[in-house]
């Protein structure tokens, strides 16, 4: 089973499930987290996001650091801004801030009557007052009272170093342990990190709803097509040899076909047959959902069943590395199986009739020929379409004459055979995130001829999506400029670079991707 970080759960208990977390943390910059002490109190209430805010470490580094040592996040992912927080409106912490802070001088102003500002020794030995209250069995609430009196908003290293204080003036670690859930419930809400997190909480919401109006608008926009036919036109076309619903609809049929004989005879050499399903979805994810919303408005599919189709691939894969096949497997397996069964029917009935409604003939053409690029699936032959291959494509307007650069010039053909040849995957997008240009020949990450004009976002899973986001805000704003992440990819180590572009001048102009096979790397470092 893969590893999952639920960001929603304490430094405490993740740490707990997973031991080896220590050592990635510590190097990220969180050198506290090797004080048993330290992890058994502040680390029992603070989750990495809170952890990462608080000392200033960026989370797209955490992230980055996370996935590359196997691990798979889930839970509420938080914006993922670089050294500068892109991510929300620049004075939205700083009001936030600026709130809470108001609050607390007012308050600590009408209580502290001779006008001085109360010692930090102060609050902290009446913070030590109320937590020995609570060690000698004192009821929460009447505590919490107290409390509510004396103090707007609480510091999270106020509270840890009257923790500290207490264990060196002789209370037992253990003893402070157990009172650790008490002592969380005392200050809930009261800290001023919690504040500013419920105030930025308030202003994302804001934003969703504002991001929300402009997609419902952006929808209204687009023309609106006659669905009364939807089925009788998909059935057409399913039944067009080669086309890619006949193609998509046989590989369904097939999958139909193995998901009823596992029933039968589970056999490991069925199940690692449906696993061949991620290439179907592969197709669904590059050909068809991006080209809907994009062009169409209609963004339902890839919004929902996108990730549905990326939940089931993942889950496949990792019940495929489970040795031992436990009921409790068998029961995982079965309901990923019941999923990827009920996603047949829902292509079959309703993603395919919206497309059979809405793309044209030429761009069923495109589709069939960037479907030559995948490999074959579930025992299905890309059968060939008699329509597209005799149609005409059209040309795509090229400059005559030379391209002068100030390193030399070029022709069209000279540059292209250049680009093809060097052995690494280019991909460029311009400084408005649209795809401009993809070098040609074989990939390990496939990218479609019709992806090209198109934005760049449209390309990636919507888990996905935040974290090229954030790299591209970073990227923009002269925070970073280049981004590697190392993979394993069908059994080979590649690198993913994503590197900013920018004129002499120092312009941000665009961004480049470029993946590279490194087992030569490997295997020349191994002689």
């Amino acid at each position: 089973m893969s590893k999952k970080i639920d960001l929603n759960k304490t430094v405490y208990e993740l740490v707990s499930e997973y031991p080896e977390l220590t050592d990635i943390m510590y190097n990220l910059g969180f050198t506290e987290i090797t004080k048993k002490a330290m992890l058994n109190s502040v680390g029992r209430i603070t989750t990495i996001p809170k952890g990462a805010k608080m000392k200033g470490i960026s989370m797209m580094d955490i992230v980055s650091a996370l996935m590359s040592n196997g691990f798979e996040l889930v839970g509420e992912m938080p914006a993922m801004a670089g050294k500068k927080e892109s991510a929300k409106p620049a004075d939205t912490v700083e009001k936030a801030e600026g709130a809470v802070k108001t609050e607390e001088e007012a308050k600590a102003a009408k209580e502290n009557k001779t006008g001085e500002e109360t010692k930090p020794e102060s609050r902290t030995e009446q913070l030590k007052g109320y937590l020995k209250r609570l060690g000698a069995g004192e009821d929460l609430e009447s505590v919490r009272a107290d409390f509510a009196k004396n103090f707007a908003s609480v510091e999270a290293s106020e509270i840890m170093r009257a923790e500290q204080e207490l264990i060196k003036e002789g209370t037992p670690i253990t003893e402070m342990q157990k009172l650790c859930d008490i002592h969380s419930a005392l200050f809930h809400g009261a800290t001023t990190e919690e504040k500013i997190a419920n105030a930025e909480k308030a202003v994302e919401a804001s934003l969703m709803k504002e991001r929300i109006a402009a997609e419902l608008a952006k929808r209204d926009s687009f023309p609106k097509k006659d669905y009364s036919d939807k089925h009788e036109r998909a059935a057409a076309l399913t039944q067009t040899v080669g086309h890619p619903l006949y193609t998509f609809t046989k590989e369904n049929d097939a999958l139909t076909v193995l998901l009823e004989e596992f029933k039968k005879n589970r056999s490991e050499e069925i199940f690692n047959k449906i696993r061949e399903i991620s290439i179907h979805y592969a197709k669904k994810g590059d050909l068809l959902y991006p080209h809907l919303k994009v062009k169409y408005g209609v963004s339902g599919p890839s919004a929902v069943m996108w990730t549905v189709d990326d939940e089931i691939r993942d889950e496949l894969g990792s019940l495929a590395k489970v040795t031992e096949h436990s009921p409790e497997w068998n029961v995982h397996l079965d309901e990923v199986l019941k999923r990827a069964e009920e996603m047949i029917y829902k292509e079959q009935n309703i993603l395919f009739p919206i497309c059979a409604v809405n793309f044209t003939t030429e761009e069923w053409y495109g589709i069939y020929r960037d479907s030559k690029d995948y490999a074959e699936c579930l025992g299905v032959k890309n059968e060939r379409w008699e329509e597209a291959e005799n149609a005409k494509v059209a040309a795509k307007p090229q400059v005559e004459g030379e391209i002068v650069m100030p390193g030399g010039h070029m022709t069209v053909p000279q540059l292209t055979a250049l680009l093809n040849t060097i052995p690494v995957e280019i991909t460029f997008i311009d400084e408005n995130d649209i795809n401009r240009y993809f070098n040609e020949g074989p990939k390990v990450f496939k990218r479609p001829g019709m992806a090209i004009d198109r934005e760049v976002y449209s390309c990636h899973p919507p888990k996905i999506e935040p974290m090229v986001r954030s790299i591209l805000d970073d990227f923009k704003s002269g925070a970073r400029d280049q981004v590697q992440i190392w993979m394993e990819k069908g059994g080979r180590t590649m690198l993913v670079s994503y590197i900013a572009v920018r004129d002499s001048s120092g312009k941000y102009v665009g961004t480049t991707e470029v993946v590279q096979d490194m087992e030569f790397a490997k295997e020349h470092f191994q002689k």
